[in-house]
């Protein structure tokens, strides 16, 4: 099967691209060690197989249904980055129940979640979830951060496996100037990690996402968690240029109609890629550079165009997504090839927010 002959829009993956990422992953970490890729770019079973498979084993997830999926496909471990709170935490109990064979934890910020998670769990482990800076969650570098931590170490079924530190808006073109903002951050923590590593033999120190890879590698003592390097998108390569990954996942649209000169309508809208960004910032098509998106609504992409008279209705269009990680949670599953040859479909599974827990 040619993907010409798919129906549209569709989500399409290359198989080889993927494990070449995967393997240039391992490369820059070292090796699977230190490891801890982010589920939530592909959620897909097929996806954490091609990891595991090269030897990676712990895997951080956003949901319960993506934690799900990870222990699912063979994860030993999975860090639930994300606080827990009301019926998710009888979820996680439920989780750790089904499936004794991975070992989960979460995240804790503060005394309400900690007393929750007591109270409702007959035992958790948890990463301290720190806010060095991006002020979307995490608990404050203060005067207060050592209390608190001692009152979650001091709770008997609490175990406290690390520290979650991320990141994400560090975000800066430049690799020095990144990696120098990184830096000033965990510095901030430095006297804090002493001391709580006296306490707690072994702790971890999970740090960062993409952006933040190669800026974190170089300490070897911190745990790496990228996430979208696995299918890469237009964004991050144009902005992260040192980070030597390939666009993997592809949207697959067709044009529709050619309603008036320098126009041509596609079957592209909302609903088949990700549309937070600015109508400029959501897709490229690398074969065709002269195609700019002018405007979307839930099943049409306008496109504008200087070369007209190219293009047919029933053409057959290639986009790279600006931001691929809430593209592909948009569709059920992907068309696969491999080295060119149609290999099948892969469900996105963890794109629903409950598969049986």
């Amino acid at each position: 099967m040619n993907y010409r002959n798919l129906d549209s829009p569709a989500l399409v993956i290359f198989k080889d691209r993927v494990i070449e990422n995967i393997d240039e992953m391992i490369r820059v970490a070292g090796g699977t060690a230190r490891l801890m890729p982010h589920v939530k770019t592909h959620k897909m079973p097929e996806v954490m197989r091609l990891m595991i498979s090269r030897g990676i084993s712990r895997f951080k997830a956003s949901t319960i249904a993506e934690a799900e999926m990870a222990a699912m496909a063979g994860a030993s471990a999975v860090l639930i980055a994300h606080q827990l709170i009301g019926p998710k935490i009888g979820r996680l109990k439920e989780l750790t129940e089904k499936y004794p064979g991975t070992a989960f934890s979460t995240l804790v910020d503060c005394r309400e979640v900690a007393g929750e998670l007591a109270a409702g769990m007959d035992k958790v482990s948890v990463y301290l979830d720190i806010n060095n800076g991006m002020n979307r969650t995490g608990h404050e570098v203060n005067d207060d951060l050592w209390p608190f931590f001692e009152e979650v170490l001091a709770r008997e079924n609490i175990t406290i496996k690390g520290l979650h530190i991320y990141d994400g808006h560090i975000t800066d073109a430049d690799l020095a100037e990144r990696q120098k903002r990184v830096s000033a951050g965990m510095q901030l923590l430095d006297g804090f990690v002493r001391k709580a590593s006296e306490k707690v033999p072994g702790l971890e120190l999970v740090c960062g996402g993409s952006p933040a890879f190669t800026a974190h590698v170089s300490a070897e003592n911190r745990i790496l968690s990228p996430g979208t390097s696995v299918f890469w998108d237009w964004g991050y390569g144009d902005k992260f240029t040192e980070q030597h990954f390939t666009p993997a996942a592809f949207v697959l649209t067709r044009v529709i109609s050619r309603p008036a000169a320098g126009i041509i309508t596609t079957d592209m809208g909302h609903k088949a890629v990700s549309a937070e960004n600015p109508v400029d910032f959501r897709i490229r098509f690398p074969e065709h550079p002269d195609l700019k998106l002018k405007s979307q609504s839930e099943e049409h992409g306008v496109l504008e165009t200087e070369r007209y008279d190219r293009y047919t209705v029933g053409d057959v269009l290639l986009g790279i997504p600006y931001h691929v990680c809430p593209t592909v949670n948009l569709y059920d599953q992907a068309y696969v090839f491999d080295k060119g040859e149609y290999a099948g479909t892969w469900d996105i599974t963890a794109r629903k927010r409950k598969i049986t827990i």
